[in-house]
């Protein structure tokens, strides 16, 4: 909370350059403080399971973000407001070190909001037969949207939000790791809905962190560039649920095998 406390305040007030190095240090407290909420509530979190594991969590987000941001050197979604003003060694650097408190963010809140009773009482559904023929139709289904996606991004930009997933996740479960698939296989749900609540949890709070900071983003989003809420369009606000599902699968990809024995805790029943 102290953190957090003082880089809002610094990010808000203080003039000319200094979300640069202040965004961190911002997030690190939300990160931090949020973990012990879920402590509070639940007996368990990151932070206690695995000091290590939850340091990983940050090391594997930076080229995490970094793809998205390599994508958006083809879809041009968002830019960042002073970017000149910094070396390319300092902003790949800088950079970098904000991005690593994207995969902890979103996860911990994720596990927050699995706490929520209304969650937990969600009892398991229609289940979704993951057979083979199904994981390879969602693979190829990803391909071909990231196909579209940089083929055309001027119209098929939201695909960005969706591919990664679809790619991704089916593989995961063909090769054992984690995967939300194999929740949908079971009919459980709780896990797929905390992700996307506790990613648009962080998102309100990215957006409107952002607003008021310098350097900070901005969007150009085609046809959706209606009604802002902070710098984004409210309709972009519904891209952080699937967002949330690409994170999962993007860090049970690089994770591998190691977490199978569910290191992020979701409300699984």
């Amino acid at each position: 909370m102290l953190l957090v406390a003082v880089f809002w305040s610094l990010n808000w007030s203080l003039s000319g350059m200094r979300t640069h190095w202040g965004f961190f240090g911002l997030w690190l407290g939300y990160c931090l403080m949020v973990d012990a909420w879920v402590w509070l509530r639940s007996g368990s979190s990151l932070w206690t399971r695995s000091r290590w594991r939850y340091v990983g969590l940050f090391l594997a987000s930076v080229p995490i973000w970094w793809l998205f941001e390599l994508i958006n050197r083809r879809t041009d979604n968002w830019t960042y407001l002073g970017r000149d003003m910094v070396s390319d060694i300092e902003y790949v650097l800088l950079a970098s070190l904000s991005f690593s408190t994207v995969v902890p963010a979103v996860f911990g809140t994720a596990e927050l909001a699995s706490t929520f009773g209304w969650i937990r009482r969600l009892e398991s559904t229609r289940r979704l037969s993951a057979t083979r023929p199904v994981c390879w139709a969602f693979v190829t289904s990803g391909f071909l949207m990231a196909v579209l996606l940089l083929g055309w991004p001027g119209f098929f930009f939201p695909f960005v939000w969706v591919a990664v997933f679809l790619i991704l996740d089916p593989l995961n479960y063909l090769a054992g790791r984690r995967s939300l698939l194999r929740y949908l296989s079971l009919g459980q749900w709780r896990p797929i809905l905390a992700l996307g609540i506790g990613c648009f949890i962080c998102g309100f709070f990215w957006e409107m962190w952002n607003y008021w900071s310098y350097p900070k983003w901005t969007y150009q989003i085609p046809f959706l560039d209606h009604l802002r809420i902070f710098e984004m369009p409210a309709l972009g606000y519904a891209g952080y649920f699937p967002f949330s599902m690409e994170l999962f699968a993007l860090y049970h990809w690089i994770a591998g095998r190691r977490d199978k024995d569910e290191y992020v805790q979701l409300g699984e029943p």
